[in-house]
């Protein structure tokens, strides 16, 4: 399904319960709302044109920025603020992904015997 956003377009390629794999045509000098994702994985593909990546870091106060240019791919971790600008008209694939943390535990007790 092709979607009209006021950056461009987006269209869903594949999507199953572990990642979405989407087509995005972005216009010159446009950008995405500042956002982030809770649970899921954004990554970038571009493959024309060059767009700029700018995420909000958690961990310390600063802004990073990556320009990705044509077979350049970034990841931004889930529940960081991100950001696209497209510098100029660009052609990327955007993916969403979920992944599995086999540490993702939070024990009240230890457990035991009776």
């Amino acid at each position: 399904m092709k979607a009209g956003k006021v950056w461009g377009t987006t269209e869903l390629i594949h999507a199953n319960g572990a990642m979405e794999f989407h087509r995005i045509d972005i216009e010159p000098h446009t950008y995405c709302s500042k956002h982030k994702h809770s649970f899921k994985w954004n990554g970038f593909y571009v493959v024309s044109g060059a767009l700029q990546i700018l995420v909000w870091k958690n961990n310390y106060d600063l802004v990073d920025s990556t320009i990705l240019y044509p077979g350049e791919f970034t990841a931004v971790a889930p529940g960081e603020y991100h950001q696209f600008k497209a510098l100029e008209e660009t052609l990327a694939f955007e993916l969403y992904w979920a992944e599995f943390n086999h540490n993702d535990i939070q024990r009240e007790s230890v457990g035991g015997k009776q």
